[in-house]
């Protein structure tokens, strides 16, 4: 992956121009009726953008239109947002949280360890150690890979997991059983890492088919997954066909032109709309080297349009179609690679050792793949989502589901859903068997009640 570098800035100016002039942030209940509106003004500076959209996207919160300007030394947004229900943001502790995170006495990884009710990106856990690991996908991998974790006494707190392009990317923390601290032991490591690499290169003796490795720091974990896919250059595919033929509603269009009167290279996505959409996009541009100097984004029912006027961090702009190409197709890949057809698991139980292994084998014993997972832990309890199919691409049908109740619900909380953009979903959920809540916050407080 190129290094993501940006032209000097001197702290202590960059200090100084903060505190002459400070953020200034509104949180607007008055002036839509269907939403809530955020405004941030401040001094400009570089990543400020992707900052902003990652804090509001680890609120949950749906971005249906925002308006960016940051020509020049300030930096003006403007975010029409709801909550996952469309509903305005009124909970003053959350309003609270905004104010102060994106306003003067706000950091990006500071503020996020006490955001009200919310376990923000990786920052609401103790000491940990980070795994991220990167290959290629099989059936059955993530299965594997925690049962090697397991095997060790190493327990898995919080985990994302993407697959695209018949490649797998997972960040993984995980503790010590024992002291319930980060993996301090070098010997421990080294067995867990070379454990890891054998699982990861499955039958190849290539060691560049799979990479792991370790951190004791905070990252954001949705963002540590797009650098090291587009890293692992994913949106090439390697000349293999992708597992899910997309149907054409998930088909982003994406072109790019150029503003001659400005000076721009304008990028234009239309797609499908989606939680995290926006975020997906800056975030792949930011890490691409590119800075966005003016957006619109807005929503029309199902679907999303999205604008940005950038240029190269060198000031250029795309002027050669290889560039043009690159930029299309690693924006197709960050929005596909959270795209999540078909059904996904819900279950939630008292967290200990080796439940992640449990559960998976559950799921690779019932022939199932799992596309994208995501494990939480509040507390004692542990919350995961995983998104499968069969071992073939296809939609699981009803008979396994009904042998994963039997089998996984006897220990713990099992919810059950359809992607509901599809139609064969809402049929389903008109059945009475797949009617369950996405969020992880409505599926724990179902089984604190």
């Amino acid at each position: 992956m190129a290094k993501v570098c940006w032209p000097y800035f001197d702290p202590e100016y960059e200090n100084l121009s903060v505190r002459i002039n400070p953020p200034r942030v509104s949180v607007d209940n008055t002036s839509c009726s269907d939403c809530t509106l955020i405004k941030v003004d401040s001094v400009n500076k570089p990543g400020i953008l992707l900052e902003v959209v990652q804090i509001l996207s680890d609120l949950d919160f749906i971005i249906t239109k925002a308006y960016v300007s940051s020509d020049g030394g300030w930096f003006m947004d403007v975010f029409h947002v709801t909550d996952q229900q469309g509903k305005k943001i009124t909970d003053g502790k959350t309003i609270d949280y905004i104010e102060r995170v994106l306003g003067p006495k706000g950091h990006t990884t500071d503020g996020m360890k006490d955001c009200p009710g919310k376990r923000v990106g990786v920052h609401s856990f103790g000491n940990h150690t980070a795994i991220e690991l990167i290959g290629r996908d099989r059936p059955g991998l993530l299965s594997e890979i925690s049962a090697v974790l397991a095997n060790l006494h190493f327990n898995v707190t919080v985990a994302e997991v993407w697959t695209h392009n018949r490649r797998i990317a997972c960040v993984l923390y995980v503790n010590d059983n024992t002291t319930s601290g980060s993996v301090n032991d070098p010997n421990r490591l080294s067995i867990m890492e070379e454990q890891l690499k054998h699982i990861m290169r499955g039958c190849e003796d290539d060691d560049n088919v799979a990479r792991t490795s370790f951190s004791m720091g905070f990252t954001h974990i949705d963002r540590r997954l797009h650098q090291m896919l587009l890293a692992d250059r994913d949106y090439e595919g390697g000349g293999v066909t992708t597992e899910v033929d997309y149907p054409p509603s998930f088909k982003p269009k994406i072109t790019v032109e150029r503003c001659e009167e400005k000076g721009y290279s304008v990028v234009t996505v239309r797609c499908k709309d989606r939680a995290k959409l926006m975020f997906d996009i800056v975030c792949t541009l930011t890490d691409m080297q590119y800075v966005v100097f003016h957006a619109n984004i807005s929503s029309n029912g199902p679907y999303a349009s999205q604008e940005y006027f950038i240029r190269h961090m060198d000031g250029c702009t795309l002027d050669t179609e290889g560039e043009k190409e690159r930029v299309v197709k690693c924006l197709e890949a960050a929005i596909h690679r959270r795209v999540s057809e078909g059904l996904s698991l819900e279950l939630c139980a008292k967290d200990r050792v080796g439940l992640l292994s449990e559960v998976t084998r559950i799921l690779r014993e019932n022939g199932l793949s799992v596309r994208r997972a995501g494990v939480s832990t509040v507390g004692e309890k542990a919350v995961n989502v995983f998104y499968v199919r069969d071992a073939y691409g296809n939609p699981v049908d009803a008979k396994t589901i009904e042998a994963l109740r039997k089998e996984i619900g006897q220990t713990m909380m099992l919810n059950v859903k359809k992607d509901p953009s599809s139609m064969k979903a809402r049929e389903a959920e008109t059945s009475g068997w797949a009617k369950t809540s996405f969020f992880f916050g409505n599926l724990l407080e179902k089984f604190l009640a």
